[in-house]
């Protein structure tokens, strides 16, 4: 479960700690070979990070490192209390297009393969609604997450990107001082973010509670201002309620008396905890998942949103669709039969592997 939830690092550091003698000798080991592997593997993607930060700014590129090794110093302190197995980065979406090209100098391939073509038509087209863009090193030993937004369009997202830029703050990494995000926005980003994923995983709450812990002198009325202003104080106020009855995180009085005051949270909470630690879900509770962003959102206009942009995630071509078949561009249309095809086969093979008799 430890290993499920991303918290083997903070499993060992409170075991080693205060009940190392109590534990079985193979667990122990078994749990510090994880902890030592975890914490070269940090240290080795913060390096790249920081690499990569150089690069960005000797092109003038503004760019900002968010989650992975930033938000962990942000909010641990300590590199080896966190898991991270990628590199989110924030830039403007104007410079998208120069950050690829870097990435790609540097040995970073993108995820899907496009031509010329199809790479012009992908900014023309998916730049408005897309949020980020993976890129994987050619020896496989990192990955980077290319963000012009922070999430897609139909999950409501907390802040406008070109906002955060002027209210980053700075943390140190390995001697450096970089810039991040604030923990007023952190703090947004993080509760949405966890409600996209249901809060399956227990390094989400974490790392709430955490970045509660670590900055007491957080501008609560700010926070609260702008989940208000931007539809997102149902999620937020999730993410609080969860970190405080599941983690004791403290909360100021009257941030608690809000948060315990919408009879719709204990709801969500229940359900979060009924699957907090069972195994996957199962496909067919698909839809269930979508009731529960739905009610995520307390203007009736974000349930709207949100339930269009589903929708249109079924016909929308992807860059997956474009790698499928490289089309000429007069052609492009013929992608929409090519995304049907691609949809069929995926589910049909979903639902044939649900069937008893199909192994």
């Amino acid at each position: 479960m430890a290993r499920e939830h991303g918290m083997v690092p903070l499993l060992y550091w409170h075991l080693y700690d205060t009940y190392s003698e109590a534990i079985p000798k193979a667990a122990l080991e078994e749990l510090r070979n994880f902890h030592y592997g975890n914490i070269s593997n940090n240290l080795f993607l913060t390096g790249e990070l920081l690499k990569l930060l150089n690069l960005f700014e000797a092109h003038a590129i503004p760019a900002v490192p968010f989650k992975g090794p930033a938000l962990t110093a942000f909010v641990y302190g300590n590199l080896a209390l966190r898991e991270f197995v990628d590199l989110d980065i924030l830039v403007h979406e104007r410079d998208v297009s120069r950050a690829r090209e870097l990435l790609i100098s540097v040995g970073y391939r993108p995820e899907y393969q496009l031509t010329a073509a199809q790479e012009a038509a992908f900014e023309a087209a998916f730049l408005p609604y897309g949020y980020s863009r993976e890129f994987t090193h050619r020896d496989g030993k990192s990955q980077v997450d290319l963000h012009w937004r922070i999430t897609e369009r139909r999950f409501s997202t907390p802040l406008d990107p070109e906002n955060l830029w002027g209210r980053l703050e700075r943390v140190h990494l390995r001697g450096k001082s970089i810039l991040t995000l604030s923990p007023e926005d952190l703090l947004l980003i993080l509760c949405v973010h966890g409600s996209k994923h249901l809060w399956r995983r227990l390094s989400l709450l974490c790392d709430v509670a955490e970045l509660i812990h670590a900055h007491k002198k957080m501008n609560w009325g700010q926070v609260m201002e702008w989940a208000a202003t931007l539809g997102s104080e149902r999620m937020l106020f999730l993410g609080l309620y969860l970190a405080n009855d599941l983690l004791g995180a403290a909360l100021p009085e009257g941030v608690l008396h809000k948060v315990r005051a919408d009879p719709t949270l204990k709801v969500l909470a229940g359900q979060v905890y009924e699957r907090l630690f069972q195994e996957a879900s199962d496909p067919s509770e698909a839809s269930r998942f979508q009731l529960f962003h739905i009610r995520m959102r307390e203007r009736l206009g974000d349930k709207v949103r949100f339930c269009v942009g589903t929708a249109a995630t079924i016909t929308r071509i992807t860059v997956a669709d474009w790698e499928v078949l490289p089309l000429p561009r007069y052609l492009y249309p013929l992608y929409y039969v090519v995304r049907l095809v691609r949809l069929s086969n995926k589910y049909t093979r979903r639902l044939l592997r649900r069937l008893p008799f199909y192994n």
